[in-house]
């Protein structure tokens, strides 16, 4: 299928069960959208219904057999594409009627698409014969979004066979689901995000799609997602080395996305586009030495023009103007709209009750948690059915989960094998060992607290779909975690598809009545309260270390807001109320820095 398509945004990846059908909802619209392939319970799940809903024959991939977690993959990303790929052709020979997709489909293009323009004039002319000629024309320019995936670099577990000897590091999850997805029809993107693993990217080389053909084309390309720009040159650098080619950053706001939060160092996104504007097309071009080389090496023909290489920028917009400036003024040639398409049940799989609470949801409601076994911060909702369940555990002496995928497990402290910080076996024996220390009682409370607050996310995560499959697991163990990021507050609701999508062209307007200020203050807000509480965590215990950190934090906020003063007249021309009210924003930033600012003596 091809990847270019008609659209300025994606939707990205989210959780597990989230995004995972996506494609086959939104595709058909030349909508782009990215499905995790964490969890390979889950997609032989969704196979298994789908191939039900449309007449497909279906023969389980069972945990007895061979490669089974590859094989699950590839079997889920061939059903979707040629599910996609029939809704295409279906979709081809329908009428321009108001109701139909084919008319779904251009109405909801930008307006200032050239599709969307010949679509119109169409609608305008009175000729039959030319009418019907143009028709036809749209219709052959119909293209389907990409069926991209994502591989959460850090989920990437040793996996054992029957006798609990480990397997061959090919068959880790990380790699596994790498393998899948090459074996798949589906030529798009794969999205690799939480930082470089360099046993992943190495088994990359092993795969004849992520290499150009005899006419430069890449079948299968690849994005990585990061968070500053040392990190896309290194990792980029890195793959470059291997002959691999990085057809995109994904740049992701740190904290201000749903999901893991992977803070920088007080970057703010501004300076950090700023710094991709500058120095994208030098990079571009010592990437393309270094790739031609290897490519050379390998026997293969180095492409005579420089690859294609965009920048796309994702969390926390909210706004046509806010998503307009990004494209028009940092060059980006897409932006991600994650968080508010979980409130389009036409875009995603949220199950009913967590749809309910998140259409209500406030500001106070949305909170970074540490309920991740990873230990990185966590976006998440408060009284989700999941965090329930897990004080209801607590409270009947029975802490953590039964960990039954383990595709989060790391630590190693009380045993071996790596076990999970959200499971019941870790969380009793923890608690065991802070109540054998005899700490006071103000202590061990606290860390106490820090051990039940963990919360197992591979159920959590995919749950969600539990509803959509027939209900295949028990009730008590149906509940459900969801990831949204801070922008939900501002969105009320539950929205159909083109109202999300008119939202983002600036034909509806899907915000509530709260306040929101520009998405560069809402981060700004972020990193100040993230950096107050590491402040505060460690002030009692500075060291030197710590000091300069948190100082090096401090000062790269200060230079964000200088940045952003200097930036205000682009950014909203001659909107002189709008920049004033977020000049007084920044000085209000500013301000609370210098009061919170750290004395310490070396």
């Amino acid at each position: 299928m091809s990847s270019t398509t008609p659209h300025s945004f994606h939707i990205p990846v989210m959780g597990l069960a989230f995004s995972v059908d996506s494609p086959l909802k939104v595709a058909r619209f030349g909508i782009s959208s990215v499905l995790s392939l964490c969890d390979d319970w889950l997609l032989e799940q969704m196979r298994q219904h789908y191939s039900q809903k449309y007449g497909k024959t279906f023969t389980p991939i069972t945990e007895q057999e061979e490669d089974y977690r590859a094989r699950r993959v590839t079997a889920y990303l061939n059903l979707v594409d040629q599910l996609v790929g029939h809704q295409i052709s279906v979709m081809k020979e329908q009428d321009f009627t108001p109701a139909s997709d084919l008319t779904r489909y251009f109405e909801m293009l930008p307006d200032e698409s050239p599709l969307r323009k010949r679509y119109e004039e169409m609608l305008q002319i009175t000729d039959a014969d030319i009418k019907q000629q143009l028709r036809e024309e749209l219709r052959d320019a119909v293209v389907p979004g990409s069926i991209d995936v994502n591989i959460m670099t850090k989920v990437d577990k040793t996996n054992y066979d029957n006798n609990g000897e480990p397997l061959p590091q090919e068959y880790s999850d990380a790699l596994a689901a790498l393998r899948g997805y090459a074996n798949s029809t589906v030529c798009s993107s794969i999205i690799f995000s939480a930082g470089m693993n360099l046993r992943l990217y190495a088994y990359l080389e092993n795969f004849s799609c992520f290499y150009p053909d005899q006419n430069g084309t890449l079948r299968k390309k690849i994005i990585i997602k990061v968070s500053d720009y040392r990190s896309a040159m290194i990792q980029s650098k890195t793959l470059a080395k291997k002959g691999l080619w990085v057809s995109e950053f994904r740049i992701e706001s740190g904290l201000n996305c749903g999901g893991h939060a992977f803070a920088t160092d007080g970057y703010l996104i501004g300076p950090i586009l700023e710094e991709f504007k500058q120095n994208r097309a030098a990079l571009q071009q010592e990437l393309y030495g270094m790739y031609s080389s290897a490519l050379v090496r390998k026997g293969m023909q180095a492409p005579t023009i420089v690859p294609e290489q965009s920048i796309t920028i994702q969390g926390g917009i909210g706004t046509a103007a806010e998503h307009s400036f990004l494209l028009e003024y940092y060059g980006a040639t897409s932006a991600g709209w994650g968080t508010p398409f979980l409130l389009v049940p036409e875009a995603t799989t949220v199950d009913e009750p967590t749809l309910t609470q998140l259409a209500a949801a406030k500001a106070e409601d949305l909170y970074l948690s540490s309920v991740s076994p990873l230990g990185v911060p966590f976006n998440t909702l408060r009284n989700s059915s999941n965090e329930l369940l897990k004080i209801q555990r607590a409270e009947r002496g029975k802490p953590g989960s039964p960990c039954l995928k383990k595709h989060l497990v790391s630590n190693t402290e009380f045993t071996e094998v790596p076990i999970c910080t959200a499971s019941r076996k870790y969380q009793r024996r923890k608690l065991e060992q802070l109540r054998s220390q005899h700490l006071d009682a103000l202590t061990y409370h606290l860390e106490e607290a820090k051990v039940l607050a963990k919360e197992c996310l591979c159920d959590g995560l995919a749950n969600s779909a539990i509803p959509f499959l027939g209900g295949s697991k028990k009730a008590s163990t149906r509940s459900v975690s969801i990831c949204p990021g801070p922008n939900l507050a501002f969105f009320s609701g539950i929205f159909k598809l083109h109202e999300m999508v008119d939202n983002i062209y600036g034909r509806f307007n899907a915000l509530n009545n709260t306040y929101r200020p520009h998405m560069f203050i809402n981060e700004l807000k972020m990193y100040i309260d993230y950096w107050n509480k590491k402040k505060e965590e460690e002030l009692a215990t500075l060291t030197d270390k710590q000091y300069k950190y948190l100082q090096g934090f401090w000062g790269n906020l200060q230079a964000g807001i200088q940045y952003y003063k200097q930036l205000l007249p682009t950014l909203f021309k001659d909107q002189s109320e709008l920049q004033n009210t977020m000049l007084n924003e920044l000085l209000e930033a500013e301000e609370r820095l210098h009061m919170a600012r750290i004395v310490y003596h070396y």
